[in-house]
């Protein structure tokens, strides 16, 4: 227990000196006993890691899940929610424990952090080596990267059923340029009001979804047939998986903290408060509407227009802002750390050299505008390995040798104590991922995409939208 108390002891003075700056600078702010920057901009306690992460799990793909369900079936769709909740709640404490391993030994070498933000790639570059890095880096950037273009596409998607005298590729238009406005904020420690924000809006949303859907009953002749097709079930599967991965900004959440020895158990938690929220709703559209959800990917379509829907909307907008923050905050650092600007001070500078990031996102939500297949497409290619594959491999490797074990910063978990277990069960995820998420998942979601694309070609100006009214006959009109 020696070395791991002194690596959290190390972890900790490091972050308790932070803690200590940043009152003392409330102090010569405000001398009251409450600082309204303090508490809505600096946040690095365990209950603001816990809103990221439960902020973060459930923003537009809680309006997918009811899609999923159309093609997976009710018994299918949450049973796999809870096993996807517990394996990403799984890796993502071994992705915590990892990060504090690193932390651990480069403490020993005097190693500071104090103007650098730690990424998943550097804690696999310092305890794998260049080649992990490398691989961290592509299949992390990969995921963020079109994860900011999900929520982009999702912001217009929601916004044309407030408002459809725009089309979606125009108000694709409109909020790329409203979310460009992301670069300003900082880091994860300035994520405070903004996480709290955002998960209350989701509840609000999620609930509605359940409740307007009972209250609107089951529409004539519903039918519920799913699963029916192999292609659709993995499909749906896979964007179960992709739901519960937001591991690729953990470790900057984790970084955030004034004591991230403490992160082990919140993504857990935050977890357990996600499915209060994602299993009855796509339990309650499904049984209100049943295979219609095959052509709704987003379950908002569904739904009739009332004050109640309008606000669902708004909210939903909000937060999908907030969560293209949370997911493109990471690229910002990569790119600021790729062209020298990460340690800059000024919040304006660091701003502007993130503007190219930007670009490429909005010009892949105007290609793709696919809201529910895409999902489906970067779970199965990209979160497989970033959020269950990598860590649990990870994790063994930087623990093969019995030196390492006996000096690790953090000791196997109280519910599985032995090392042995640990390897038997990610040795399992590794396989069991890579052979249903990524192989079948892969080829379901992709062959899905493909069928979109066919469909409705690139550049879709309407993507699912409702068709337009027929002509007035000649007659008619002349009449």
């Amino acid at each position: 227990m020696l070395p791991q108390k002194l690596a959290e002891e190390a972890i900790v003075s490091n972050f308790s000196e932070t803690e200590h700056e940043g009152k003392e600078q409330e102090k010569e702010e405000d001398h009251s006993m409450f600082s309204v920057k303090t508490f809505l901009w600096h946040g690095g306690s365990a209950w603001d890691a816990w809103f990221s992460c439960a902020s973060n799990q459930v923003a537009q793909v809680l309006l997918t899940l009811p899609y999923s369900f159309s093609q997976l079936g009710t018994f299918s769709g949450v049973l796999l929610q809870i096993f996807y909740g517990l394996l990403g709640s799984w890796t993502a404490y071994l992705i915590s424990v990892l990060y504090v391993e690193y932390r651990s030994r480069k403490e020993k070498e005097n190693v500071s952090f104090k103007n650098h933000i730690i990424q998943w790639f550097e804690v696999l570059d310092g305890l794998l080596g260049p080649y992990w890095k490398a691989v961290g880096l592509a299949f992390n950037c990969t995921y963020l990267l079109f994860a900011s273009v999900i929520q982009l596409i999702a912001c217009a998607s929601n916004i044309y059923y407030n408002n459809d005298n725009l089309d979606k590729r125009t108000w694709t238009y409109i909020f790329g340029a409203c979310c460009a406005t992301t670069v300003f904020i900082p880091s994860f420690y300035n994520y405070r009001i903004w996480s709290f924000l955002g998960l209350g809006m989701t509840t609000y949303t999620a609930w509605y979804l359940a409740i307007a859907s009972i209250i609107h009953g089951q529409t004539e002749n519903v039918q519920h047939s799913a699963p029916t097709k192999l292609v659709l079930y993995f499909t749906g599967a896979t964007n179960i998986l992709y739901t519960f991965g937001g591991h690729a900004v953990t470790v900057e959440i984790m970084h955030a903290m004034w004591k991230p020895q403490k992160f082990k158990y919140i993504y857990l938690m935050a977890t357990l408060y996600v499915f209060t929220l994602t299993i009855p709703s796509a339990v309650c559209v499904y049984w209100a509407f049943g295979d219609e959800l095959l052509n709704h990917a987003n379950a908002l379509a569904l739904l009739p227009k009332t004050r109640f829907r309008d606000a669902a909307v708004i909210l939903m907008l909000i937060h999908q802002f907030i969560t293209f923050g949370f997911v493109c905050t990471p690229l910002y650092f990569v790119w600021e750390k790729v062209i020298g600007m990460h340690d800059t001070r000024s919040i304006c500078l660091r701003a502007l050299a993130r503007l190219p990031v930007v670009i490429p996102i909005w010009f892949l939500a105007i290609i793709f505008p696919f809201f529910g297949p895409i999902n489906s497409a970067v779970g199965a290619l990209s979160v497989s390995f970033t959020v269950y594959i990598i860590p649990s491999l990870a994790h063994m490797l930087t623990y093969r040798k019995a030196s390492a074990r006996q000096n690790a910063a953090e000791k196997p978990p109280f519910f599985l104590p032995s090392w042995t277990a640990m390897y038997v069960f990610n040795s399992f995820i590794v396989v069991w991922v890579l052979v249903v998420g990524f192989g079948f998942g892969g080829w379901a979601s992709v062959t899905n995409f493909l069928r979109q694309v066919d469909t409705f070609g690139l550049f879709a100006k309407c993507y699912q939208c409702k068709s337009p009214a027929p002509p007035a006959p000649a007659a008619a009109m002349q009449h």
